[in-house]
Order: structure tokens, then C-alpha cells, then sequence
């Protein structure tokens, strides 16, 4: 029976993985016990031999070869080649129980589209299911030792009620020298067709779903045959094992204690759950390489047939338009369901639900950088602050070796503080030598500002343009007067009355 620890382990808590180590049942101690004892008897006949038995001469050649065989025991590539076979082991482990044949969705598809309500429908249903177990019996008879137990022949069959005499005739009438577990599975397609012919599935879709299920069946089935024909070659199980075993040969004189080491102990502990721990590997590779044995971790292969014979006759037979009445639903006038917690349960309510990991993020409290404008290419860019743009690893939205060059191509509006009120402003042109541009100005914007109707300068108080350099004047390009935005002086009263409110 498998051993199931689910519960005890479904809360992480202070050893809660400990308690686990007392179990006796499906545990390594049952697995390697016997060949532990066997290491421990070997290497206290040895010791005992050296400490008790040897005269000099005898004494010196033996530690010469405790200290060859402990010089290269670590050539040995054990961990390697343990790691790499167990690593396989399991995951053919689990992908012969994920093929184990399940009939539950082909139950659900011969219940819906197998119609009929009387004596013959439900015949069909219950027949057509009934093969459907039948065919992996006759699988797992052949790979599960527990269920070839269970049914040794085919008059076992028969008992059970799997198979009729009529139907063991058939089958035994086909002569064929491989496993004709697929028998039942031809059988099964002969009556779906015959039941669309009857009118009984109604549809092509519905046959042509009951045999995509079937077939989807009878594949599991083929799998379990070929992982249990095609077994992980010989020869990397014959290393593995050859491996484990030359290395802890060469452990019980290599890792002796000898006159001359600095410690001499009886008892070597590591050396012992070194052995617990390889030797335990092994063990468990050789547990699980075929699950369906009877160790105590293996597949319940007998509980499977009970529950899927008798889940799939309920489903295609007593639930069959069988159905409860269509009522109202307890939150029916209700805008949002919550069910009811109970008290142990009450305290989750209190949690906020989760709405996305940017839900609570705080955002620039500048509101004109919230304001919606249309995306064109004379658009400018937010400025970042000085530190983040030397910290980011993107590239500055103002600064660029470009730039520094002295290649900028736009000629920004430049705010300047007029006297009084802030309303004073003038925009205008700024020298190109005083400014540090973003990027090197496209085609598509240079012909449209080429396109665009020079406008008068307007005179506005900036600072007198430096000499530039003969460098930056080769580099500068014409470029056309950008639009210039004049903003009126206010008059006295605004004047006054924005001093006041200063």
C-alpha cells in the first residue's frame, strides 16, 4: 500500500520534516538495513583482524593499503553517476503512473453522447465501458505482479465479471503471439459505429469524440506495455551499481584507522553515513525502477481496477439523465457571491485581494506630468534628475556623446523671469553653444520643420552669445527659425495685485 504522508508535511513548520524520520513503513531504515549491517559486520572483522591478529610485518603492508586504496577511492565518480541514474529512475517513475489508464473522460463522453433510455441504450453504455476495463486489466495483468495475483487466468476474468464466456471465445479464437491487451479496444469501435448507425449517437461529432477518447485510452495502455518491455539499459544499471558497491569495498580497508593517524577512533561515523546515504540512493533507484511490484511505495494497481469499474458503471448506467432539478442559486438577486467563512477560516477575509504588483505604487504627484497630450515628434521629453541620470543604466533622456559634440539639432523655448509678477514670460531662441541636445534630429522632423512658415523674431532679453568655436561652427547646420512664443507684459493693477498675493 502507498505510503501517503501528505497531511503530515501540508503546514512548514519547526521539524516538521523530523517527524518523518521515525516512520518505519516505506522508510529507507526498511530498505537498507540488512546491507547496512552487512558494512558494519565487514568493516569491524577488518579492524578487529588489524588491531588484534596481524604481527608487524603484517601490520605495515596492511597500512600501505589502507592508505593506497584511501588515496584514490575519491577517483571513484560515485555522486556523478548516482545523481544522473536516480534523476532518470524518477522520471520514469512518474511517467508510468501519469499513463495508468483512467476512464474518466471517456465515461463522461459515452454517458453524453450515447442516448437511449431504454433496456438497449443502457446495454450500449455499460458494454461499451465494460471493454474499456477490460482492456486495462488485460494491460496491467501483464505488467503488476499484484494483479496477476489477483487474476491468474482468464476464467478469473470471466468471474469478475470483466469479460463474458462468449467474449473469451472471441478472444481466444485471434491468433496472435504478442499481448492482445488492444482486443477489447476494436470492440469498442465496432459498437460506437454500430450505434451511430443505429441512431443511438446521434452525430458524427459524437462518434468521432467517444473514438478520440478511445484512443487517447488505449494509448495509456500501449505506454505502460513499452515501459515495461523497454527497461533502462542493462549496462547503466550494472555501472551504477558496480560503482557503489568498488567504492564502499574499497572504503572498508581505506577508511580503517591505522597507528600513525592523527585520531583513532573505533567507530567511523562519516564514513557510515556516507554508506547510509549512497547505498540509500541505490536502494531507492531500485525501489522505484518498476512501480508495479509489491513494496510498499509501489502503485495500488488492484484498488485502481475496484474504483475505475465502479466510478464508470455509476457514471454511463445510474447518472444517466439522471439529474437533479435546476434551481435558483442562493446568490441569484445578489450583485457579488461570497460564500460564508467559518470561524477558523474568518481572519482570510481580512486580507486585501490582489490586484497586480503595481496596484499601490505612488505616483509623481506633479499633475502636469498627468495630463494627456498627442504623441508627436517635436514632443519633448521629461527630464529626469541629474543623480538618477548618471545612476540609470538606460540612456539619459538629456544627455548623450552626441550631444556633447555639439551636434543638437533642436533649439528648445527657453523660459526667462521677467520682472513683478511670474506671468512675465518671454520665450525665445537660446544660442545653440549654451545647450546640451537630447539626439540628432531625423528626416521626417526636418522636413517638417522646413515645411513650416518662418515666423518673426521677436526681440526678448537673453544673454549675448558667446564666440563659438571654429570646430562648433563647422558643425552647426541651418536650420529654420523655430515658432517663438510671446506672452504680453501685464499691466500695472495685475502687476500690483500679483504682489499682493505674494
Amino acid at each position: 500500500m502507498t505510503v501517503s504522508y501528505t497531511l503530515k508535511v501540508a503546514n512548514a513548520r519547526f521539524g516538521g520534516f523530523s517527524k518523518l524520520l521515525f516512520r518505519w513503513k516505506g522508510s529507507i531504515y526498511k530498505l537498507l538495513y540488512k546491507e547496512f549491517l552487512v558494512f558494519i559486520l565487514l568493516y569491524s572483522t577488518f579492524s578487529i583482524v588489524y588491531r588484534c591478529a596481524l604481527n608487524g610485518d603484517q601490520k605495515r603492508m596492511f597500512e600501505k593499503a589502507v592508505k593506497y586504496c584511501n588515496q584514490y577511492i575519491n577517483l571513484i565518480p560515485i555522486a556523478f553517476v548516482l545523481g544522473f541514474y536516480v534523476n532518470l529512475i524518477v522520471n520514469r517513475w512518474w511517467g508510468q503512473y501519469t499513463n495508468i489508464p483512467l476512464p474518466d473522460q471517456l465515461m463522461c463522453v459515452v454517458s453524453s453522447t450515447v442516448h437511449g433510455g431504454d433496456e438497449r441504450g443502457r446495454l450500449l453504455r455499460r458494454t461499451l465501458i465494460r471493454y474499456a476495463n477490460l482492456s486495462s486489466v488485460l494491460i496491467l495483468r501483464s505488467v503488476s505482479t499484484r494483479v496477476l495475483k489477483r487474476f491468474p487466468t482468464m476464467d478469473h476474468i470471466v468471474d469478475a465479471g470483466f469479460m463474458t464466456r462468449e467474449e473469451l471465445k472471441k478472444y481466444e479464437s485471434l491468433a496472435s503471439d504478442f499481448n492482445k491487451y488492444w482486443i477489447p479496444c476494436v470492440w469498442f469501435t465496432n459498437q460506437a459505429a454500430q450505434a451511430r448507425r443505429d441512431g443511438r449517437v446521434r452525430d458524427d461529432i459524437g462518434l468521432k469524440l467517444l473514438i478520440e477518447e478511445l484512443n487517447k485510452y488505449r494509448a495509456k495502455c500501449s505506454m505502460l506495455f513499452h515501459y515495461d518491455w523497454i527497461s533502462v539499459p542493462l549496462v547503466y544499471t550494472q555501472v551504477v551499481t558496480i560503482a557503489v558497491y568498488s567504492f564502499f569495498a574499497s572504503c572498508l580497508i581505506g577508511r580503517q584507522f591505522v597507528e600513525g593517524n592523527d585520531l583513532d577512533v573505533y567507530v567511523p561515523i562519516f564514513t557510515f553515513l556516507q554508506f547510509f546515504f549512497y547505498a540509500g540512493w541505490l536502494k531507492v533507484a531500485e525501489q522505484i525502477i518498476n512501480p508495479f511490484g509489491e513494496d510498499d511505495d509501489d502503485f495500488e494497481t488492484n484498488r485502481l481496477i475496484d474504483r475505475n469499474l465502479q466510478v464508470s458503471l455509476l457514471s454511463v448506467d445510474d447518472m444517466y439523465q439522471n439529474l437533479p432539478p435546476m434551481l435558483k442559486d442562493k446568490y441569484w438577486d445578489e450583485q457579488s457571491a461570497l460564500p460564508p467563512y467559518t470561524v477558523a477560516t474568518a481572519g482570510e477575509t481580512l486580507k486585501p485581494s490582489f490586484m497586480g504588483s503595481t496596484f499601490d505604487m505612488r505616483m509623481d504627484g506633479d499633475q502636469d506630468q498627468h495630463q494627456q497630450v498627442a504623441a508627436t515628434p517635436n514632443l519633448p521629453r521629461a527630464r529626469t534628475p541629474m543623480l538618477s541620470r548618471f545612476l540609470s543604466s538606460a540612456p539619459s533622456p538629456a544627455i548623450g556623446m552626441k550631444n556633447l559634440m555639439g551636434r543638437g539639432p533642436r533649439n528648445p523655448l527657453v523660459r526667462l523671469r521677467g520682472e513683478g509678477s511670474p506671468n512675465n514670460v518671454h520665450y525665445s531662441e537660446i544660442d545653440q553653444d549654451y545647450r546640451i541636445d537630447e539626439e540628432e534630429t531625423t528626416e521626417d522632423e526636418k522636413e517638417s520643420r522646413a515645411s513650416e512658415p518662418p515666423t518673426p523674431k521677436v526681440a526678448s532679453r537673453v544673454p549675448r552669445r558667446l564666440e563659438a568655436s571654429e570646430k562648433q561652427k563647422k558643425m552647426e547646420q541651418p536650420r529654420p527659425c523655430p515658432i517663438l512664443i510671446t506672452v504680453d507684459e501685464p499691466s500695472e493693477d495685475n502687476i500690483e495685485q500679483d504682489q499682493a498675493e505674494c
